[in-house]
C-alpha cells in the first residue's frame, strides 16, 4: 500500500465530527483502533508485532541484535490535535518498511517500527511516559498512580485494556539491542518553508517541562459574598496567566496555561480551587529556571493578596537535547545522496526520540509545515512533502540496516 492509501486508512480513526480535531487518549476506544491499525499493517508486511510491558508496540523485521534500527511516533493526540503530529511517523515508517520489501532489501541488522504511548500526556499528565518507563525516567511506581482528569489512574486504565500494569517499568535489555532510532514527525513551526526545503533534521530539543500550579481559596457566593471578603483562586491564576507571557518574553523562552480546571465549577459561584498547567520552553536551562522562578515568585505574591494558598509541583522535566551528531551527519550525506537539501534545526517541541537520546544514538526527520501551525485541527503537510519525507526514511533505514560501505559502521 502507498503512503496516501495507508493515512487515508488511519485518518478517520480517533477524529472528532464537530472540531475535526483528533482524541486519541492513551487506553481508550480510539486508541485501541489506531493501535489495531498498526498491528494489522505490521503483520501484513511480515513484521513480528510484540508489545512491551509498558505498552508501547514494536514491529520487528529480523531477530533483534544490539545494533537494531527502529523508527517510529505515536498515535495518541493532544485534545483536538491535529492529524500529523506523531501519526505522521507511524505511517511513514510503515510505508518505508513496504518501499524496502519492494525492493527485496533484506536488512544485515534488525529493524523495527515502534508505537510510543501517551506522549503527548494529554490523558495522564507526562509526557512521553512510554519512552521515559522504558528508560526509567520515571518510575514505575508513580506512573501507575498517575490519574486522568475523572480520577482513573494509568494502572486502571491499563488493566481494563487487557495489560498488567503490575510489570511496566525500565528495559536495559531492549535498550541495549538499540543502535539508532530515527523519529520522523511534522515540523512544528515553520522554518522550512523559508529555505525551500521539504525536509529537516534536528539538532536538537530545547529544554522544557510542566508544573501544576493550584490555587485554593473559599468557595462563595457570586451575588451575595463582597470582594472584599472573598479569596476568589481566580484572581492570582489570571495574574499569573498574564506574568507568564510576560515573564518568558523578558527571558527569551515560552510559556503558555494550556490547561485549567475550576472547582466546583458552577458559573454563578466563587471557585473553591484553580488547578491550571504551566508548559515553559526556553533554548538553555538557566533561562527556562529563571523564566519558571520568575513566574512562581508572581503567582506567589498574587496568592498571598488574595488570601489563597498555592502549592506548586512539577510534573515532568525534559533537559536540553543535543542528538547525535555522527547519526545526524550520516543522514544529512545520506539525503544529499537522495538530491535532498535537508538542513539542520533546533526544535522546542518534546518527543520520544528526546527521551531516547540519553540511552541510544537518536535523530529525528521533520517534514515541513507550510503554515507552521501543529496541536491544532489546522495542522498540515502536504501530501508531496509526507511522500518526500517517506522516500527520505526509506534512504535512511537502508543505509543504517544494511550492508556496511567500506569505511562506514
Amino acid at each position: 500500500m502507498s503512503f496516501a492509501e495507508l493515512w487515508r486508512e488511519l485518518e478517520p480513526l480517533g477524529r472528532d465530527p464537530g472540531t475535526g480535531g483528533y482524541r486519541r487518549y492513551s487506553w481508550t476506544q480510539a486508541d485501541a483502533e489506531g493501535r489495531a491499525w498498526f498491528t494489522h499493517h505490521a503483520t501484513r508486511l511480515g513484521l513480528t508485532v510484540q508489545p512491551d510491558n509498558n505498552g508501547n508496540l514494536w514491529a520487528w523485521w529480523g531477530e533483534p541484535g544490539p545494533d537494531a534500527v527502529i523508527t517510529g511516533s505515536h498515535l495518541d493526540s493532544v485534545p483536538d490535535g491535529g492529524g500529523y503530529d506523531g501519526a505522521l511517523g507511524v505511517v511513514a515508517g510503515l510505508a518505508a518498511v513496504e518501499n524496502l520489501r519492494s525492493k527485496a532489501f533484506t536488512p544485515e541488522r534488525a529493524l523495527a517500527l515502534v508505537t510510543w504511548t501517551e506522549e503527548e500526556g494529554a490523558r495522564f499528565g507526562v509526557p512521553c511516559l512510554g519512552s521515559r518507563l522504558v528508560t526509567g525516567a520515571v518510575s514505575p511506581d508513580a506512573a501507575r498512580a498517575l490519574t486522568d482528569d475523572t480520577g482513573i489512574t494509568l494502572a486502571e486504565a491499563m488493566t481494563e485494556a487487557g495489560l498488567d500494569a503490575s510489570v511496566i517499568g525500565p528495559r536495559d535489555d531492549l535498550l541495549a539491542r538499540l543502535g539508532a532510532f530515527v523519529e520522523l514527525h511534522v515540523e512544528q513551526g515553520r522554518a522550512l518553508a523559508p529555505l525551500g526545503a521539504a525536509i529537516g533534521v534536528a539538532e536538537g530539543i530545547w529544554p522544557h517541562g510542566r508544573w501544576r500550579l493550584v490555587f485554593s481559596g473559599r468557595p462563595d457566593h457570586a451575588g451575595t459574598a463582597l470582594f472584599a471578603d472573598r479569596n476568589d483562586p481566580m484572581l492570582p491564576y489570571a495574574s499569573t496567566v498574564l506574568a507568564a507571557r510576560q515573564c518568558a518574553a523578558e527571558h527569551g523562552a515560552l510559556a503558555t496555561f494550556g490547561k485549567v480546571i475550576a472547582e466546583p465549577g458552577g458559573s454563578n459561584g466563587v471557585s473553591s480551587s484553580v488547578s491550571a498547567w504551566l508548559d515553559s520552553r526556553a533554548p538553555d536551562e538557566d533561562t527556562l529556571n529563571e523564566s519558571v522562578a520568575a513566574v512562581r515568585s508572581v503567582a506567589e505574591s498574587s496568592a498571598a493578596e488574595h488570601g489563597v494558598t498555592l502549592t506548586v509541583r512539577q510534573e515532568s522535566y525534559t533537559p536540553l537535547v543535543r542528538f547525535d551528531v555522527n547519526l545526524r551527519d550520516r543522514i544529512v550525506a545520506i539525503l544529499a545522496r537522495e538530491g535532498l537539501q535537508a538542513p539542520v534545526l533546533p526544535t522546542g517541541a518534546g518527543h520520544d526520540a528526546g527521551v531516547l537520546a540519553a540511552r541510544v544514538p537518536t535523530a529525528m526527520l521533520f517534514v515541513r509545515n507550510l503554515t507552521g501551525v501543529s496541536h491544532s485541527p489546522a495542522e498540515h503537510a502536504d501530501l508531496a512533502d509526507c511522500e518526500t519525507g517517506v522516500r527520505a526514511l526509506t534512504a535512511v533505514l537502508e543505509d543504517l540496516a544494511g550492508p556496511a560501505a567500506p569505511g562506514r559502521p
